[in-house]
């Protein structure tokens, strides 16, 4: 007998691309029915119209946001550009229903910095203290008691979950943190710009948001959490590479010079950090801890919510080296908020997402 309650999810912005992996992920959940999905332009169109990959799988039409379908869900999540959800988040909070945000309207608890890297006044400040950052693999236990959860970037999730484990046990500088992070064409979203046009992306390489780049001040908000509350120094550049999904993150640290010169360190260093990498993530469903040696690849984890992480020491320095792969449509987007949906819902964490990976 089913010991769970169905519940009923909407979606706000459904017609991008991490609206349409919401439904795809949510078509294969026992426990959910999507009963509201919204699209200003697409407002009155069947979905399947736009998404012909999901025909046979749904009946539902675009609603407009302001559609009363809404206040009948559970549960809603929020597929849209910055700075909508916080306009749409209290009224929906005092109906009772849960709310996850995939954008980041509610994942920096400064209020100026939001302000300041979103280019806008925030709506509702009063929440971000409330809102709960949704990296299950650090915050299980405030996700599943809340009502509203902003789940992370995808970046943030590749970087966090790869730096972790160094910072919790204190083994590296936190001054000495550098994160080179690539992305395929699909983390800009479904958006018309010249610069993702197919003959702009085919064959090329390239770095942006060096100077500056949003995710920056997230990822130092969660590892210096991680880091006894206190800040960290990262270097965090971002690049465009030509393939749709998938995010590469290389991690660079330094041990800091007391550890690397223990006695045991130099000895079996490479199988002490192996040991704590495999500790650390033992118990998640959804973190992959490779071999020792072993360089984890995009297409490993593709339309999965899988993180695949290796560990490296080159030549016995000083350095670690982190690789980090996700598919950032899933666990960088759709697959999170469906496992931190999972959480707050009183289901197992790895309902409806223990797909394997697509291959090749």
């Amino acid at each position: 007998m089913n010991e769970y309650r169905e519940i009923k999810a909407g979606i706000v912005g459904g017609s991008g691309y991490t609206g349409v992996e919401l439904l795809r992920l949510l078509l294969q959940h026992p426990q959910v029915t999507v009963t509201a999905l919204t699209s200003r332009s697409e407002a009155g169109r069947p979905v399947v119209e736009l998404f012909p990959s999901l025909r046979q799988q749904l009946d539902l039409t675009y609603v407009s946001p302001n559609d009363t379908a809404l206040t009948d869900c559970d549960v809603i999540f929020f597929a849209t550009p910055n700075g909508v959800a916080m306009n749409m988040a209290p009224a929906l909070l005092e109906k009772g229903i849960k709310i996850i945000d995939l954008a980041a309207d509610f994942r920096l608890k400064d209020v100026r910095q939001w302000e300041r890297w979103y280019k806008q006044p925030h709506a509702c400040p009063e929440l971000l203290n409330e809102a709960v950052y949704g990296l299950p693999e650090v915050n299980r236990k405030a996700i599943s008691q809340a009502r509203l959860v902003a789940n992370p970037g995808c970046y943030p999730t590749a970087v966090q979950l790869g730096f972790l484990p160094l910072l919790k046990h204190g083994l590296v500088a936190p001054d000495s943190l550098i994160a080179d992070a690539k992305s395929g064409a699909s983390g800009a979203g479904r958006t018309l710009r010249e610069d993702l046009l197919f003959s702009e992306v085919h064959g090329n390489f390239r770095a942006y948001g060096a100077g500056g780049h949003r995710h920056h001040p997230e990822i130092s908000q969660g590892l210096a959490i991680v880091n006894d509350g206190k800040p960290v120094s990262l270097t965090f550049v971002p690049h465009l590479v030509p393939m749709v999904r998938g995010i590469h993150a290389t991690l660079y640290a330094r041990l800091k010079e007391e550890i690397n010169h223990r006695e045991n360190f130099k000895i079996s260093g490479d199988f002490i950090l192996q040991s704590i990498y495999e500790d650390m993530y033992k118990s998640e469903c959804f973190v992959d801890v490779l071999p020792q040696g072993s360089h984890p690849e995009t297409g490993s984890v593709l339309g999965s919510n899988f993180c695949r992480l290796s560990v490296l020491r080159p030549e016995s320095s000083d350095q670690v080296i982190v690789l980090s792969v996700i598919d950032n449509l899933v666990k960088g987007a759709a697959g999170q908020a469906i496992q931190n949906m999972n959480i707050m819902s009183g289901f197992p964490e790895e309902m409806g997402l223990m797909g394997p990976p697509m291959y090749p």
